[in-house]
């Protein structure tokens, strides 16, 4: 019954969290057992979590990088390194893409933030539209696998895991992601006859490998001084002066943004805070990177991202919280219980339910939102994850590149939308423009569905 009523509140075409709600709502009322405040009290003490409170800080680190100038940077370091390459500023668009996703945490900010910048300049040295948008909506899905990840947050929250662990083993599959996306450009360019877009010099490309180096190295010197017993503060304050000393003499594009989430991955793995410290640090450092190193934020636009960071968080919650109690309502009922039963009836074998998983997480991903759809795919699938040894980390990381797939696919597909008002095409077009990329896509979704040790090396070597 509860099913139905939420079926039938989601065909009326009201948002999902309400339908959540209401459906959990009018089934105690209906049925009489439990009391309706519950609704309000289960929704509350589903946000009432520590974990969560990384939520809006992530938001605003995202926001803030996204308002401060940060995306022409990026760019301009993307283009040095590979834009002479064939095919140069589709390698541009995905490199950069890696490296905004360590800031944004979601697929949107990516496509809206650092996409209306790349479509523009692909446009500009006479790429057609269509390749722009598909390679752009590709590589917006990084946002979320790449740490630090709204949605990793949520998953953690609701599965019980740890989120450093689930940002660790987001970094190698975007990696392979990243590579796959790569060699797609590399197809077209060979195809159609693409050259670079920009010449090779060698002092521009050099000062950007020096930039490279710089962000290697230092938070490698940071892991080797809390092995040896060296004050990881000192490593990181002296680091940072020698960063900002580097970035004012040589004008470096984009190392110290680069550095947002070495800064988070670094601290949450030497102990230094946790996950909601660590996005608490994020907002710091974009706040002294926007308002007093660039100068590229002034305090009224300050002021306003503060504000829609307000309103998105809001939105957030409220969905959390509705499916709160929805998923509490599915296992009060036994609907949870009754899945997982039935699946495992029909199949032990992981790799069979892994597919069945995944073909239904694409499904529920083209019509729900990502945060809406973990809240209530969590509780139900978890139970059969973990009756049949999966890593719960594992899972997390595939359910997640799931639902990031679904966000290129109509009719729910946010970045499908985003990009096709981005880039002035119809959404009949867009569609057709992101279809041939759907194949790295889902060639990274199998690889990363079976192979679970690409996702999980690096947390157990970094003992998490």
């Amino acid at each position: 019954m509860l099913k139905i009523f939420f079926l039938g509140l989601m065909s009326t075409g009201i948002p999902v969290a309400i339908a959540m709600a209401g459906a959990s709502l009018i089934y105690i009322l209906v049925s009489g057992d439990l009391p309706g405040f519950t609704v309000v009290h289960r929704m509350i003490g589903g946000i009432d979590s520590f974990p969560l409170l990384a939520v809006p800080f992530f938001i605003l680190a995202g926001n803030l990088m996204n308002n401060a100038g940060i995306t022409n940077r990026i760019y301009n370091y993307a283009l040095a390194l590979v834009g002479w390459l064939k095919g140069g500023l589709g390698h541009v668009n995905v490199l950069g893409s890696v490296i905004f996703a360590g800031m944004s945490g979601t697929a949107i900010a990516d496509a809206a933030g650092l996409g209306t910048i790349e479509i523009k300049a692909m446009k500009d040295h006479g790429y057609a539209t269509e390749f722009a948008v598909g390679v752009t909506a590709a590589s917006a899905t990084l946002g979320p696998i790449i740490p630090p990840s709204l949605p990793f947050v949520i998953y953690a929250m609701m599965a019980n895991v740890s989120v450093g662990a689930l940002f660790l083993a987001g970094i190698l599959p975007g990696v392979l992601m990243a590579v796959l996306m790569m060699l797609t450009v590399a197809y077209f360019a060979h195809k159609n006859g693409w050259g670079g877009d920009i010449k090779f010099v060698w002092s521009r490309f050099g000062g950007a490998l020096i930039e490279t180096a710089v962000v290697i190295a230092w938070p490698l010197a940071l892991y080797y001084a809390v092995q040896w017993g060296a004050p990881a503060q000192a490593t990181v304050i002296t680091g940072l002066v020698v960063i900002f000393l580097a970035d004012w003499k040589f004008k470096f594009q984009a190392v110290l943004p680069i550095m947002t989430p070495v800064l988070l991955i670094g601290g949450m793995t030497t102990g230094l805070f946790t996950p909601t410290e660590g996005a608490i640090a994020a907002c710091v450092w974009a706040m002294v990177l926007g308002l007093f190193w660039y100068r590229t934020l002034s305090w009224r636009m300050f002021v306003k991202v503060c504000l829609d960071t307000v309103e998105t968080t809001a939105t957030v919650m409220f969905i959390v919280a509705a499916a709160s109690i929805f998923g509490w309502m599915l296992t009060a009922t036994g609907v949870t219980a009754a899945i997982a039963d039935w699946v495992l009836a029909f199949t032990k074998e992981p790799w069979l339910f892994l597919l069945l998983a995944n073909v239904l997480m694409l499904f529920v991903g083209c019509f729900l939102e990502p945060t809406a759809a973990i809240t209530i795919l969590v509780p139900i699938l978890l139970p059969i994850v973990l009756k049949l040894g999966i890593n719960p980390v594992h899972f997390g990381l595939v359910m997640v590149l799931n639902l990031m797939i679904g966000l290129l696919h109509p009719p729910m597909g946010m970045v499908l939308f985003v990009l096709a008002r981005v880039a002035k095409l119809s959404v009949e077009r867009t569609t057709a423009a992101i279809l041939p990329w759907l194949v790295p896509l889902l060639l990274s979704l199998a690889v990363l569905t079976y192979i679970p040790s690409i996702s999980l090396w690096l947390p157990k070597y970094m003992g998490m």
